[in-house]
């Protein structure tokens, strides 16, 4: 049986809203085209993925198992997509991605020197997608922020930087040269606690979950260190490329350093993006004063 992609992507509408109105909105479809879809699928695969009754909608085992392995199917088949709408195109081309606080003009400016033919494109990345741009093809290699799943991945160590806490200009420890993290203890981390491992060791409250839903973006994060609701731990050049009036950020002297990768694709490979890895390697150890530029 060959799956249709097309239900497929219904599926995952429906999963992630649980609510068949608003799935069908997200979709562009009236919501009796999405009920007939998703039957379709589930007469194709023999199983139920979805129960209804009064208390809503809600995936069954198959169907969590099936969310679970869809999302990075359509992923994979998106990268597919563009892969081959790239290698159609009579200029050769590189995209490259990056996180906040970083820049990399190092290396696509020693790549377009190697390569003149060769069109350098870079795209700017968060913590939600610094991934997936790989797997979905919108990028052919990128600088990432450790922890990420390496899942399928080759990645290169590129240089490592200190942590801050930020926290609102009026917190007490706002002002100080460093701190250490069970001063903030008490404070609620606006962040995955599961990435500062050094925090979660000290907090207070061990059942103790992050924001739900978690900020979209740095600037969401900061508006909420600034407004009180909590503090957030940030690579340093992150933080002095969003410096404010009204938030501070202090070192944190006991949290581990936060590494950037070079990661692309390992099944993926070309003499462009071979040369592009090779740039990078010849600059290591990067220097602190070309590793925290802002982009």
């Amino acid at each position: 049986m060959d799956l249709d992609m097309r239900k497929v992507r219904y599926f995952v509408a429906l999963a992630e809203e649980l609510n068949y109105r608003a799935a069908a909105e997200r979709l562009h479809l009236a919501q009796p085209v999405l009920s007939r879809q998703i039957q379709s699928l589930e007469r194709e695969l023999g199983v139920r993925l979805f129960l209804r009754d009064s208390t809503g909608t809600r995936l069954t085992p198959a169907g969590e198992q099936l969310l679970k392995d869809a999302v990075p199917l359509l992923t994979d088949a998106r990268g597919l997509q563009r892969r081959v709408a790239a290698a159609a195109q009579s200029t050769r081309s590189l995209t490259v991605g990056f996180m906040p606080g970083l820049t990399i003009t190092f290396a696509t400016r020693a790549l377009s020197k190697a390569h003149p033919d060769v069109s350098v494109e870079v795209l700017r990345t968060d913590w939600t997608d610094q991934v997936t741009v790989l797997h979905d093809g919108r990028a052919d290699v990128g600088f990432v922020r450790m922890p990420i799943d390496l899942t399928g991945l080759s990645t290169l160590s590129v240089w490592h930087e200190p942590h801050v806490a930020v926290v609102a200009a009026a917190h007490p420890v706002a002002g100080r040269d460093t701190v250490g993290i069970a001063e903030l203890a008490a404070d609620d981390l606006l962040q995955d606690p599961d990435t500062v491992p050094e925090w979660k060791a000290v907090r207070v409250d061990a059942e103790y979950r992050a924001p739900s839903p978690p900020a979209r973006s740095v600037e969401e994060k900061l508006e909420w260190v600034a407004s009180g609701r909590g503090f957030s731990v940030l690579p340093q050049s992150v933080a002095d490329y969003y410096r404010r009036s009204d938030i501070a950020a202090v070192a944190l002297n006991d949290v581990a350093f936060n590494e950037v990768r070079l990661a692309w694709l390992r099944d993926r490979r070309s003499p462009v993006l071979d040369s592009f890895v090779d740039v990078v390697r010849q600059h290591l150890p990067l220097e602190e004063s070309e590793a925290r530029f802002s982009a």
